[in-house]
């Protein structure tokens, strides 16, 4: 699909590039409920999507050095164990932090992940068929998963 990392890493910033507008969410408004968006808030919505990228993010630290990530083998082993209810846990431990917190790491972390994956052998990640499905995942298929809810709360949000 990809010829190489860059293609990849430049359509995976134009699918993020939409959501950095969460960020500039007014205090006031980053947390009211959505009925649009499942309910989730603004400050629901950033903590998923950064949640999931951190995963990656340590997916791909551990593809810097080595042949297989451990972690994917466990965030696989507890998602088929558990589902959805990891994305309540996320959601409820990431609305007990600051919200500047929450920003920081929503800012940050698509960042930290492209910047790792140049780092990562193609032939780790991008020339393998698990690890290309696993980062479009949780990069681009899961930005245009969640397109909607993001319109809709940017839209709320005035």
């Amino acid at each position: 699909m990809y010829f190489d990392a860059l293609e990849f890493l430049e359509e995976e910033r134009e699918a993020w590039r939409p959501y950095e507008a969460l960020a500039e969410l007014p205090d006031d408004r980053i947390d009211v409920p959505v009925a649009a968006a499942h309910g989730w808030t603004g400050r629901d919505l950033m903590s998923h999507m950064a949640h999931w990228l951190e995963a990656a993010l340590a997916v791909a630290q551990e593809l810097a050095i080595a042949e297989t990530s451990p972690t994917k083998a466990r965030l696989d082993r507890e998602w088929e164990e558990r589902g959805d209810a990891i994305n309540l846990e996320v959601q409820v431990g990431w609305r007990a932090m600051p919200i500047e917190e929450v920003r920081r790491r929503f800012r940050t972390v698509p960042g930290e992940l492209r910047g790792t994956l140049t780092v990562v052998p193609e032939v780790r990640w991008l020339k393998n068929a698990d690890m290309l499905r696993y980062f479009l995942d949780e990069t681009i298929d899961h930005d245009t998963d969640h397109r909607a809810d993001l319109d809709a709360i940017l839209a709320a949000g005035g």
